[in-house]
């Protein structure tokens, strides 16, 4: 298995609608971050999906490194 790549570190701020599911991006590696777009092939990670209760933005994780996946932990000020 790779080891996930850090997009930024920084969370990405993302506008969602209640009720639709988002795959976030866990290897670093898509071109549409912080969502997937299938670049984790043949890494052993995969995205994790991501329900919104509500509507409006979420801080999806931009440094992989992140407890809550795929929310932001604030773990990007560590690194």
């Amino acid at each position: 298995m790779a080891d996930p790549i850090p997009a930024q570190k920084a969370p990405y701020g993302h506008k969602v609608e209640a009720g639709r599911n988002y795959f976030w991006c866990a290897c670093g590696r898509s071109k549409k971050q912080p969502l997937c777009d299938g670049s984790h092939s043949g890494t052993g990670i995969t995205p994790v999906m991501y329900k919104a209760a509500d509507s409006g933005e979420v801080w999806f994780c931009g440094c992989k490194a992140t407890g809550t996946a795929p929310l932001c932990d604030g773990t990007h000020e560590t690194l």
